[in-house]
């Protein structure tokens, strides 16, 4: 099918991006299940992280588009035992549908195929089989339930014993599903203890998969270069390629260019979803998770926000720019902070450790972040603001926060 190359200024295909993820709807008035399934399916994933010192990044995509709910929610559609959805290696590890686990049988053969050597066998087989016999037996168990005489830490996975090195393997092997999650840690089981027989009798071809998650990846990027649509599920380009290609044919895409977009000088090659919305304006106010398909990708964020962000957390702190777990501050269309927060549980108390603005922002910034502060505490369940002194919009804000309480 022959195109017409359409052109879309920056600050466009900006609020198409935005919109594609869900920003500049309306909030509801209140939000239940549906709308959080609603957002994990425009998105098509959300990716877990481990870190809770202000809050764990997968509850965060929620609030940032539906504002203040209930995170008991969204623990029962996702952390639960046969909830709606389930864990696997999507962008990294993320929630997914359930239904959708067919999606990643090629990934799950590529890890088969990457470790399962005759190192494998020789180090982890014996183990495997005796796993897979006690959670047959046991049904879902956490790591920490089972005993065995190499259940100790050792080894570079993060300290991990040789029982959870090995119960991860099988995880992204899919010879063992997650069958949600007690305290935040895994509940390890075998997928027919989990997974419908519809879905385990499910196959996809490669191709038909690759091209699904292609689809998925432009939806929820409303436009995106070859590099940002394979990344979303971390495909590799050249099947990537070939399902744009596809999908182009079928009219699903279109090829357009985007001004300044370029690489060496020369235009990049672009994609936008034929129905994506394309809003000449857009009101949001939003914190974004480290994690949130927004900024997740570095040269995206740089070319759409001119947001250079590198996640410090594994950053030794004498080295770090912004701080420990810093999010970029959405509002409108454009990013215009970032903060560095820290809930102080015991005290009641949220913490802006730092606050930076970004050039992007003006007179009205520090006040509209103080009143998403203010939501986000409540959200929290804190009572309390304490913007501490470091940052370039540390003095603005920590105004802004008194002059309203």
């Amino acid at each position: 099918m022959a195109t017409t190359e359409h052109s879309l200024s920056p600050a466009l295909a900006r609020r198409t991006a935005l919109a594609a993820q869900g920003f500049g709807r309306p909030r509801p008035p209140r939000v239940g299940t549906r709308q959080l399934n609603a957002v994990v399916d425009r998105l098509g994933l959300l990716q877990i992280d481990s870190v809770n010192v202000f809050e764990r990044s997968h509850y965060l995509p929620a609030f940032a588009r539906l504002g203040g709910y209930d995170k008991s929610l969204l623990d029962a559609v996702t952390l639960r035992s046969r909830a709606p959805h389930i864990e696997y290696i999507a962008h990294e590890a993320a929630f997914v549908r359930r239904d959708d686990r067919p999606l990643f049988q090629w990934r799950m053969d590529a890890f088969r195929t990457k470790y399962a050597d005759a190192a494998w066998e020789l180090r982890h087989s014996r183990t495997a089989r005796w796993l897979l016999d006690e959670l047959a037996a046991l049904g879902p168990t956490p790591a920490s339930a089972i005993e065995h005489e190499e259940n100790t830490r050792t080894g570079p996975w993060w300290g991990w014993s040789e029982v959870k090195h090995t119960l991860e393997l099988l995880f992204r092997f899919g010879d063992v599903a997650i069958a949600g999650r007690e305290r935040f840690e895994r509940r390890y089981a075998l997928p027919e203890q989990v997974l419908p027989g519809s879905v385990l009798a499910s196959h996809i071809e490669t191709t038909d998969a690759v091209r699904e998650l292609v689809r998925r990846s432009i939806r929820a990027l409303g436009v995106g270069t070859l590099r940002d649509i394979a990344d979303y599920y971390r495909l590799k380009q050249a099947p990537t390629l070939t399902a744009l290609r596809e999908l182009e044919d079928a009219g699903e895409v279109q090829p357009v260019r985007v001004t300044g977009w370029e690489s060496n000088g020369r235009p990049l090659p672009v994609w936008r979803e034929t129905n994506a919305r394309m809003p000449r304006a857009l009101r949001a106010s939003a914190l974004l998770s480290p994690f949130d398909p927004v900024v997740w990708e570095r040269a995206r964020a740089l070319r759409l926000f001119g947001l250079d962000y590198r996640i410090e957390i594994y950053t030794p702190a004498p080295k770090r720019v912004y701080g420990y777990y810093v999010l970029p501050v959405l509002q409108d269309d454009r990013i215009v902070a970032r903060v560095d927060l820290k809930s102080d549980r015991k005290n009641g108390v949220l913490i802006v450790q730092a606050a930076w603005a970004e050039p992007s922002a003006d007179g009205d910034s520090a006040h509209r972040l103080a009143a998403l502060l203010r939501e986000t505490a409540e959200w929290q369940g804190l009572s309390a603001i304490d913007v501490r002194p470091r940052g370039t919009l540390a003095r603005d804000l920590a105004s802004a926060v008194s002059s309203a309480t």
